[in-house]
């Protein structure tokens, strides 16, 4: 059942101001609603969840093929490895952006399964190569498809759900990263048992059967993922309705189908876009140095290979699992970079254990307490970014050049962790982290800033000589903190 709400509510915005006149007054009854969002989550969460843990597993894969002779067989160096790691990330900044701004146009469905295709073949080839250049090769295709993903799947869930249903569901994003380690961990603690078979050494059959698993994912995402979540294949008649009714309510949030390079004008302009982009590079730096390197770092404490392949299990669980708790604490909340900032203080205490003469069991016990940081991190920040710009060609930009800076973080992680015990990596870790917390602070002021300014603006305290007015520069558009 529909009704009219009174015109002084902005819930739908995340903020406390009156609606503009051309905002939809239409409510949902909540128990349809609740029930909508599960058929929602029930359908499109795994598939989600699968496609970014397929590419995370082919992204991360070298950090388990490094320890279990890879290296050897294809007569590189280690630093030849930390190159490889790196140059991932010279085509996958490239790509962030464009892919971003051309999802709608070349749609969700065709360019998402397009990019899994691709990357699945490179990974399964990559059990074939002989050569450093052959790695080099494979993780440059690797990189320029796997670029598209993440802006995609971000743009694509803020196509389904509300700003103040999004933390939730980018943490499953990033629990699937942390998955991917722990999965990534078992599976190849189990797949190098077959080293042998078929004459083929273990590390090879670790990369063919990912790729292998990453195909089948492709086609979940071609028959899961419809380009219009209104119009999804499992929606009944009433639910299609209640999700008309839902995109007329974010009609402020997304904007106009149509593409306009004045909003990406706009989008290079805004300071929020800059202040969470270097948060996402101190984060990003946490993120794929230990995410890689996790299997190296715990084997450095004196563990064998395999004990280092399943030891990373655990602390994968518990990333994942911190990030999802606090998550759901940030919607409830509406509050994003009070979490953030307190994910940090397990990162900090984590990586100063890990640095400091302990024993390594102590050092063990920092890795899970890095992992806070490491996972809960760049998911909270991509989501306050995400709720915080509009409409969508905006936030589409945004993203995508968030993720072209956030990503040059890959470059300098493959080459800060270079050779055991890790120090270097570890240290300049640490002191991401540092730099990280001052940003949030600085973007925490400079959104309270620009609220107090829209509040006076629309009390009439001020005259409004702003150039832009429009998407989440309108009065009514509340910012999450």
């Amino acid at each position: 059942m529909t009704e009219k709400r009174p015109p002084s509510s902005a819930s739908h915005n995340g903020g406390n101001c009156t609606p503009s006149p051309g905002a939809s007054t239409e409510t949902i009854d909540p128990a349809e609603e609740t029930k909508l969002l599960g058929k929602l989550d029930l359908f499109f969460v795994p598939i989600i969840m699968a496609v970014y843990l397929s590419c995370f597993l082919d992204r991360s894969n070298i950090g388990n093929v490094k320890v279990a002779g890879m290296p050897e067989d294809i007569h590189a160096t280690s630093q030849q490895i930390s190159t490889a790691v790196s140059i991932f990330y010279a085509t996958y900044v490239l790509v962030e952006a464009p892919w971003a701004i051309a999802l709608k146009k070349i749609t969700p469905r065709i360019l998402m399964t397009a990019l899994c295709v691709v990357w699945s073949l490179t990974t399964i080839f990559s059990g074939f190569i002989t050569s450093i250049g052959g790695l080099y090769a494979a993780r440059l295709v690797l990189g320029s498809c796997e670029g598209g993903l993440f802006p995609g799947l971000n743009l694509y869930l803020t196509m389904v759900y509300k700003r103040e249903e999004q933390a939730k569901r980018v943490s499953y994003l990033f629990v699937c990263t942390a998955l991917s380690g722990a999965f990534g961990g078992l599976l190849a603690y189990l797949i190098l048992k077959m080293d042998g078979v078929g004459g083929y050494a273990g590390w090879r059959w670790v990369y063919i059967i990912e790729g292998l698993f990453s195909m089948l994912v492709a086609v979940m995402v071609w028959f899961g993922l419809p380009n219009d979540p209104t119009q999804a294949y499992f929606l009944n008649e009433r639910e299609r309705e209640l999700m008309q009714i839902r995109e007329r309510q974010r009609a402020q949030y997304m904007g106009e189908e149509k593409f306009s390079w004045e909003e990406v004008r706009i989008t290079l302009r805004d300071p929020k876009l800059w202040f969470s982009g270097l948060i996402q590079f101190c984060q990003d730096i946490l993120l794929y140095g230990f995410s890689t390197f996790l299997p190296s770092i715990i084997e450095s404490m004196g563990y064998n290979s395999l004990q280092a392949q399943y030891l990373t299990i655990p602390v994968y669980v518990v990333g994942g699992g911190s990030f999802l708790a606090l998550s759901f604490a940030s919607d409830r909340l509406t509050l994003r970079s009070p979490f953030l900032v307190f994910a940090n203080f397990f990162g900090i205490v984590g990586y100063a254990l890990m640095l400091s003469p302990v024993s390594n069991g102590v050092k063990f016990f920092g890795t899970f307490l890095c992992a806070i940081a490491a996972y809960t991190g760049p998911g909270m920040n991509i989501t306050w970014l995400n709720v915080n710009v509009a409409p969508h060609h905006r936030r589409a930009a945004a993203i995508g050049f968030q993720q072209t800076m956030a990503n040059c973080a890959g470059i300098v992680a493959g080459q800060i962790y270079r050779s055991s015990p890790y120090t270097l990596g570890n240290a300049f870790s640490l002191g991401a982290i540092g730099v990280a917390q001052v940003m949030i602070g600085v973007l925490a002021m400079y959104i309270r800033r620009q609220t107090r300014l829209k509040e006076r603006i629309a009390k009439g305290e001020l005259e409004d000589t702003r150039k832009v007015r429009t998407g989440d520069r309108e009065l009514d558009f509340g910012y999450h903190l």
